[in-house]
């Protein structure tokens, strides 16, 4: 089973990967922590990749792509993988059909998560995390007791930076400019499963995307 995952900040990419992986036995992959990985085990590719981070540039696509290859030869991606937050670009797009093509495999679903701005906005804007043992909170949908402290600890509330609306406001639209042509692409080769994760329990959203993945 080879899954792809799109959708924006705040549409809960991590929460359902989680449990696609766990229903597939199948690893999650994301190219934050294929990077992470390599240069913290000082891989030729990772010493590559490092070069540029440390000079706070972007990691270029070819090398981005080759770490991606690479993962996906790995002993646990022999039943398959989730790719989360990859490919970006319609480039991205490219090379890694020709990745597909070139070891033999099949993309069985992309799973397009459809979430109203205005949900993402208050998911967003609305968490608070705490200083002392990084509970999540959020005050309008999973509020704490006592406004500002944290329920598990007593710890001080704060919101990151990267949670600011004027930031969210930005990241989304990067994500529009970048995924918008990415959803047609898929869509135009027929793989791509719209799901509306905006609203609904985790476990029925879940189920809406198990069945149109199929087993």
């Amino acid at each position: 089973m080879i899954l792809i995952l799109l959708g924006p900040p705040g549409a809960g990419k991590g929460t359902y990967s989680a449990q696609l992986t766990g229903i597939y036995k199948i690893p999650q992959i994301s190219t934050g922590d294929i990077l992470r990985a390599n240069v913290k085990e000082g891989t030729q590719l990772g010493k590559k990749a490092k070069g540029y981070m440390d000079k706070g540039q972007l990691v270029p696509d070819d090398l981005i792509v080759a770490l991606v290859e690479d993962r996906i030869k790995a002993a646990d991606c022999k039943k398959g993988f989730l790719l989360d937050g990859f490919p970006r670009t319609v480039e991205q797009a490219d090379s890694l059909e020709a990745i597909f093509k070139k070891n033999k495999l099949k993309l069985n679903k992309v799973i397009n998560l459809e979430v109203k701005k205005e949900v993402l906005l208050q998911r967003l804007t609305g968490r608070r995390m705490c200083k002392a043992c990084g509970g999540n909170f959020n005050i309008y949908t999973l509020p704490p007791k006592v406004e500002g402290k944290c329920d598990k600890c007593g710890g001080e509330l704060y919101q990151r930076n990267d949670d600011k609306q004027e930031t969210i406001e930005n990241r989304l639209v990067v994500y529009g400019k970048q995924t918008a042509p990415l959803i047609d692409y898929y869509r135009n080769k027929k793989t791509i499963a719209d799901i509306n994760a905006s609203e609904g329990t985790i476990d029925a959203i879940v189920k809406q995307i198990t069945e149109v993945v199929g087993k």
